[in-house]
């Protein structure tokens, strides 16, 4: 019995490690408001919480739905590709700015507005439906009924680990970025890669 819940949960772990380590645009916010310790944990949580009901829902069906839709994708591709311009120039600009070089400082003025980039990072990125409902989805999906849910679990319990795990380790980084330089130099690599997915997205030489 145990064997029917553990092979289906760690290839879940092993699944959702794969995908959702390699560095994005998302890994790479949840990393630098880390370092900000502002919000940190709030958006490691919200965004542990968005893969847990793509995975579930992606098993659940939807998978095959979005990945056949050329429309849908084509739309959260411009979305996303716009919305990593505005938030690369944003970051850009807090390079610039001698008062967004304080440690204590954040790129936002609420939880609210955290809360919100946050989702907008998430939701408007089509990677994220693509690792998470297309392919996690449909992989869990040819598990038997039971043991799908227990693929979704381990996919979804490696998530959690993995956002909190970042946000936890940006904090031995803080020390590094008492001085300004390394402020600038952050807010500029966060800058250069926004800019960069959301080129790749528009030319369509970052689709699913």
């Amino acid at each position: 019995m145990m064997s029917l819940i553990f092979a289906p949960f760690t290839a879940g772990l092993a699944t959702s490690a794969g995908l959702i380590i390699a560095i994005g645009a998302q890994n790479a916010f949840v990393l630098s408001q880390g370092v900000r310790r502002e919000y940190h944990w709030s958006i490691a949580a919200l965004c542990s919480l968005i893969d847990a009901l793509l995975i579930t829902a992606g098993i659940a069906g939807m998978g095959v739905l979005i990945g056949q839709s050329e429309l849908m994708l084509k739309l959260i591709s411009w979305a996303g590709g716009a919305f990593l311009l505005w938030y690369g120039a944003n970051a850009l600009r807090s390079a610039l700015r001698s008062e967004s070089l304080r440690l204590s400082g954040s790129n936002f003025s609420s939880l609210r507005s955290a809360l919100l980039a946050t989702l907008a990072l998430s939701l408007l990125n089509p990677h994220v439906y693509l690792d998470t409902v297309v392919l996690l989805g449909s992989i869990g999906g040819r598990y038997p009924d039971q043991q799908r849910y227990w693929f979704g679990a381990g996919a979804a319990m490696f998530s959690f680990v993995w956002f909190f795990s970042l946000s936890l380790g940006a904090r031995w980084l803080a020390p590094l970025f008492r001085k300004p330089v390394s402020w600038r130099i952050l807010d500029m690599l966060v800058c250069v890669m926004m800019w960069t997915l959301a080129v790749l997205l528009l030319n369509g030489n970052l689709r699913p």
